[in-house]
């Protein structure tokens, strides 16, 4: 065993070998954020999709591009708006006059690393044309079924703070989501940084730095991460706390109206793993669990009207369940 965890480990090094160049990369276009830009690499080399969520301003979307700028891929961004149709986003069936035929045009869905910017502002059922892409890899358009190309990346955006004119995310869309990622604004350093780059005249271009071959070669190291039983034991012990917090002695019952979902319980596992092979660790330890925890739970768990009545988040609910549950 412990020959096949130095071989694990040696494989984690290789890989964050090839991940430090695209992180460097980003960090020339963003200042700071480096929390954000780690969880944004732990769910593309996991294989999830990302939402991201911030107030205005905070380079949610230039961080997002940059990342997709550096690596040698299909790019595409929707915007997304109330008068937005699924067929714009999925593509549809044209009728060719000329052949009497009818055409499959593919919509902007049909691309390796796709945006969904301010995802929120369209009503749910065009967020729902995403349902099957996200989760089966495919878009069946008017009966006919395409597979999308691989590795397959959504990033989403979102705006907390403005709610004319938006349309909060049903719960099945959420679920889809490996990560629900909040983005603050940047320190005074960071922002004096952010001054020197975009007030001077002073522009850099990404360069692409890892390709998709590197990136898919990853995401197979990935689920090979060695995790004990005891770890997996943990990680159902956190999802199950969000159901039934009374039997680990959790007072939070009244606050929760329902708990997480066994996905949660795989991109814990997912995301401990990637957290693992990014610090070069061929093997999980409780501390990547909870690294992830936030991230992969604060979608998933939904509070009671009393919790916001008493305005309690779902991030203190998490801290609670972290701090009791028994660390192996």
């Amino acid at each position: 065993m412990n020959e096949e965890i130095q071989l694990l480990t040696n494989q984690a090094k290789e890989c964050v070998d090839l991940l430090i160049p695209l992180e460097q990369e980003i960090q020339q276009v963003i200042a700071g954020q480096k929390n954000i830009l780690n969880r944004l690499i732990i769910a593309l080399i996991s294989d999830g999709h990302v939402l991201l969520e911030g107030v205005p301003g905070i380079a949610k979307t230039l961080m997002i591009k940059t990342l997709a700028q550096c690596i040698d891929t299909g790019f595409c961004r929707i915007q997304f708006t109330p008068d937005l149709l699924p067929a714009d986003i999925t593509g549809t069936k044209i009728y060719n006059q000329q052949e009497c035929t009818f055409k499959t045009v593919k919509g902007p869905v049909f691309t390796q690393f796709l945006l969904a910017d301010e995802i929120n502002r369209a009503p749910p059922k065009v967020q729902s044309a995403l349902l099957e892409a996200m989760q089966e890899r495919q878009v069946t358009i008017q009966g006919e079924t395409y597979p999308l190309p691989d590795p397959f990346f959504v990033l989403a955006t979102e705006n907390p703070i403005e709610h004319e004119g938006t349309y909060p995310l049903p719960e099945a869309q959420m679920d889809r989501f490996m990560f629900k990622v909040l983005m603050g604004y940047p320190s005074k350093i960071e922002e004096m940084l952010i001054l020197d780059r975009f007030t001077e005249g002073i522009s850099y271009k990404p360069r692409p730095v890892i390709s998709t071959s590197e990136i898919k070669k990853i995401q197979k190291v990935v689920p090979l991460v060695y995790a004990d039983s005891e770890i997996k034991k943990y990680i159902i012990s956190l999802v199950d706390a969000t159901r039934n917090p009374s039997d680990y002695k959790i007072p939070l019952g009244p606050y929760i109206r329902y708990g997480a979902s066994p996905r949660a319980s795989i991109y814990l596992m997912l995301g401990a793993k990637a957290h693992a092979l990014l610090q070069s660790r061929g093997y999980v330890l409780p501390d990547d669990v909870k690294a992830v925890a936030h991230d992969v739970l604060r979608h998933r768990i939904l509070l009671s009207y009393l919790a916001e009545a008493e305005e309690i988040v779902v991030d203190s609910v998490i801290d609670q369940i972290i701090k009791t549950v028994p660390i192996p």
